[in-house]
């Protein structure tokens, strides 16, 4: 294993390359923050996901928490890595176990600001953490409720999270349908046909 800091750098491929891009959070060695309100983890979601805004990807981010410090960071990276499985909340899951070095991510909390696809809910079930807490919802393919509920199963699956939505709701939202809106302009610039067309609103 190759070093960085005080910390090695996972064997795992996928652990890897979350952790090339930031160090997974396990850095966070100051003192536990008591901002019980889930709105300042939140808020780290979208530092991560104004990352992946940057890059171009779509603007998604997670954190996972665990007796009120960040375990695990991520951002959607599903362009740069070539990888259509590399959702934030996919990259997080897998730093928040080399971190802890057990799969099972009990007494921990993800956050994410877009509500978790149908192939993330799945993986978090598996992943066991107890708490999920999302930005904006998606009723098209959202799966902890928007569209369907793997999340809170009835009947259960292996695992049952506690799901909390909404939280700082508008700005993931916003975040989201401005790089849709980018994108649009962008592509009828290309087209020269110079006509914008909100779909997002």
């Amino acid at each position: 294993m190759r070093q960085r800091g005080l910390y090695e750098l996972p064997a795992n491929p996928r652990a890897s390359r979350a952790f090339l891009h930031y160090p997974s959070g396990v850095d966070d060695t100051g003192p536990i923050i008591d901002l019980h309100s889930d709105a300042y983890f939140m808020g780290q979601a979208l530092r991560e996901a104004r990352k992946a805004y940057a890059a171009g990807e779509v603007p998604c981010g997670a954190v996972i928490t665990r007796e009120g410090r960040i375990i695990a960071r991520a951002w959607n990276q599903v362009e740069t890595l070539k990888d259509a499985t590399a959702h934030a909340e996919m990259l997080a899951l897998t730093a928040a176990q080399e971190t802890l070095g057990d799969w099972r991510l009990e007494k921990c909390t993800l956050y994410v600001t877009k509500e978790p696809c149908p192939m993330c809910a799945g993986a978090i079930v598996h992943c066991r953490p107890e708490r999920v807490v999302f930005g904006c919802s998606d009723a098209k393919g959202g799966a902890a409720g928007g569209w369907i509920n793997l999340l809170e199963a009835n009947p259960p699956l292996n695992h049952r999270c506690d799901v909390t939505s909404g939280v700082l709701g508008e700005e993931c939202l916003h975040l989201l349908q401005q790089f849709f809106r980018e994108a649009r302009d962008r592509k009828k610039l290309e087209r020269g046909t110079g006509e914008i067309i909100d779909l997002e609103n």
